[in-house]
């Protein structure tokens, strides 16, 4: 008769902790208020888009310094870019108007810019959020909406 070996514990694995953008911990802030339409990674989205009306204003998710402001890239009309935490980059596209400057240092929920439809078909924010220029899913960091 073959001998048959005990069974071994497994010990639970912790599950990874997320990495949270903000230096001070916690879940960043939504952007601006409006009606999420477009998610991360659909039809190779590299963030969300939230559908509003013109000059709603777009805030800071977490604190950090402004590191580009202006209409150089193609596809994201007037973009605003904030860096976090040393790793992580905040993106906002398509704004009406920008309320900072490159070397600003800005505060989570401070007003940054205005929506507008700048280089869209339609008054939208297009939000992406960056660790190392690497595109991660903007929803795994912001707080659900009740």
């Amino acid at each position: 008769m073959p001998a048959v070996a005990a069974p071994v514990a497994v010990a639970p694995q912790p599950a990874p902790a997320t990495p949270t953008p903000s230096a001070g911990g916690g879940n960043w802030l939504w952007p601006t208020e409006g009606t999420l339409i477009g998610r991360f990674g659909a039809a190779g989205g590299k963030g969300i888009d939230i559908v509003g009306a013109r000059n709603t204003p777009v805030i800071a998710t977490a604190s950090g310094k402004v590191v580009y402001s202006g209409s150089g890239l193609r596809g994201y009309g007037k973009l605003l870019i904030v860096k976090h935490a040393g790793e992580y980059l905040s993106a906002y596209a398509h704004n009406e108007s920008i309320l900072v400057k490159e070397g600003d240092n800005v505060t989570a929920g401070q007003r940054i810019a205005l929506m507008g439809d700048s280089d869209s078909d339609r008054v939208k924010l297009h939000f992406e959020v960056r660790r190392y220029g690497k595109p991660l899913d903007p929803l795994v960091y912001l707080p659900e909406r009740s």
